[in-house]
């Protein structure tokens, strides 16, 4: 349930439409779905704005059937983020109306729910190199599941910093950046001095040894001297994503 399944159906109650008896049997039916595997929190949306997301890196491909095939049948988008091709393909085969997304490994579903015009602006993803390119479409298509316009800059690393400076414009543009980038993490710096804009750093953990699988990025990240910069967990493409849906909401 969101805002607006709520505000239907108190305008139901209202104009006669429905019983407030009935009206309270809805709203005692929807907070938590108890399934033998998870517990669905259907009133997330209400209260965060966000509606659950799966994540589904070790749950097998039978847990993620029931999970995602509860959410299938309720008003909000599905999401399970972290899902390997094997899994993806075993559950798309049981479960239809699921698309796959390999790169980002994101399964979405129920693209009619999609929020719409709740956005206050558009965000720029970018990225430092195409390696970091799966992290940002996780961000990407949780973004557009999500309500949210994107737009983005892959392959805009400071080993050519030409490759950003030619979109100054839209960095300007954008309510919110997000910017992933791996080995010594200097990119969302960088994009954080051209803009008045809130920036998103994204560590991945991509680099050589001395990266230490995304800790030199994250640390490069932490101790930035731009303002306006923001930093999110190692490869954690869905939780920038979220943080920027909440900036760029109209309310």
């Amino acid at each position: 349930m969101n805002e607006q399944h709520l505000t239907a159906l108190l305008d139901q109650v209202r104009t006669g439409k429905l019983e407030v008896t009935h009206a309270l049997d809805q709203l005692r039916n929807w907070p938590v779905e108890v399934l033998p595997s998870a517990r669905l929190d259907h009133h997330r949306t209400l209260r965060t704005g966000y509606p659950e997301a799966v994540f589904g890196e070790n749950k097998s491909s039978d847990q993620l059937v029931e999970t995602l095939g509860a959410l299938q049948q309720a008003s909000a988008v599905v999401l399970a983020t972290r899902v390997s091709p094997a899994k993806a393909a075993a559950v798309t085969t049981r479960l239809d109306g699921l698309t796959y997304h390999p790169e980002a490994r994101v399964l979405t579903g129920n693209d009619h729910h999609i929020p719409q015009d709740i956005a206050a602006g558009t965000v720029a993803i970018v990225t430092a190199g195409t390696s970091d390119k799966a992290v940002a479409e996780e961000a990407r298509i949780t973004l557009q599941w999500y309500g949210h316009p994107v737009k983005t800059v892959y392959d805009a690393g400071v080993a050519g910093i030409h490759r950003i400076l030619v979109h100054s414009d839209l960095l300007r543009q954008s309510r919110v950046i997000i910017v992933a980038a791996g080995m010594e993490g200097a990119l969302p710096s960088v994009v954080a001095g051209m803009t008045t804009s809130p920036v998103i750093g994204v560590p991945t953990s991509i680099g050589y040894g001395a990266g230490l699988g995304g800790f030199a990025a994250l640390l490069g990240m932490l101790n930035s001297c731009a303002p306006g910069l923001a930093v999110v967990n190692i490869d954690n493409g869905f939780g920038a994503a979220c943080m920027a849906a909440a900036i760029n909401r109209k309310t």
